[in-house]
C-alpha cells in the first residue's frame, strides 16, 4: 500500500480526482477525493466503524485530526450545524480537497482545514481521529502529544484504531500519559477509544 497520503502531495500537480459517497450518523453525502490522499476511492473500514457505534456532539468546537479529504470532519459538520470544526493534515492536497467539499457541502462556514502549523491553536471541547498509524509509533506518540494537549478541560477525545495495529497498547499508552482512555466499542477489528484529561483531587484536568 502506498504511504504517499502520510506527505505533502502538492495540490498544483495535476492528479486523479474520484467521487465517494460517505454516510455518517444517518447521513449521505458526496466528496471529492483524489491520488495521494488516505483512502482514496472508499471510505476506511475504520471510519465507518467509528460512525456506526458513536453519537456525533450536537455542538462545541471540534478538531478533525488527520483529517485527509475531510470524511470525520465533515460528517460532523453535516450532522449538527451547532458545531464548529477544525481539520489538520500534512497533506496539501488532502487539505485542499476537504475545504472543497466544505464548500460543496454548504458548510465552509462552520468546517476549515489547515496544515498543522496554520491550524488556530485554541481549545478544542472534542477531537475526532482515525489517527495515522502507519507513520510509526514514535511519530503517532509525537502527533498525539501535540494535540491532546489543546483538549478543553471536559473535553475528550475519540479515536478510532486497528485491533491488530496497536490498540490496546495505544490505550494503556494514552493512560500514562494522562488520558484515562476507555473503549468505547470494538467492531470489525477496530476499536473505538475515548480518551480524556486526568483530573485531581481538586477536580482540575491536569
Amino acid at each position: 500500500m502506498s504511504e504517499d497520503h502520510y506527505f505533502s502531495a502538492d495540490p498544483s500537480v495535476p492528479f486523479k480526482r474520484t467521487r465517494v459517497t460517505a454516510t455518517a450518523w444517518g447521513r449521505r453525502f458526496d466528496l471529492e477525493s483524489g491520488s495521494g490522499v488516505f483512502s482514496q476511492s472508499r471510505i476506511d473500514i475504520g471510519t465507518s466503524v467509528l460512525f456506526r457505534v458513536t453519537t456525533p456532539p450536537v455542538a462545541g468546537h471540534l478538531l478533525d485530526l488527520g483529517c485527509g479529504y475531510g470524511v470525520i470532519g465533515l460528517g460532523l459538520a453535516v450532522s449538527s450545524a451547532q458545531v464548529r470544526v477544525t481539520g489538520v493534515d500534512v497533506n496539501q492536497r488532502a487539505v485542499m480537497l476537504a475545504n472543497e467539499n466544505a464548500r460543496s457541502l454548504g458548510v465552509a462556514d462552520r468546517f476549515t482545514a489547515y496544515l498543522p502549523d496554520l491550524a488556530p491553536e485554541v481549545p478544542y471541547d472534542e477531537i475526532w481521529s482515525n489517527p495515522p498509524i502507519r507513520i510509526g509509533k514514535e511519530a503517532l506518540h509525537e502527533l498525539l502529544l501535540r494535540w491532546l494537549p489543546g483538549l478543553a478541560p471536559n473535553g475528550r477525545a475519540v479515536m478510532v484504531v486497528g485491533k491488530f495495529l496497536g490498540a490496546d497498547s495505544l490505550q494503556t499508552w494514552l493512560g500514562d500519559q494522562g488520558y484515562p482512555t476507555t473503549r468505547l466499542a470494538s467492531a470489525k477489528g477496530f476499536r473505538v477509544l475515548e480518551s480524556r484529561r486526568s483530573v485531581g483531587p481538586s477536580g482540575i484536568s491536569v
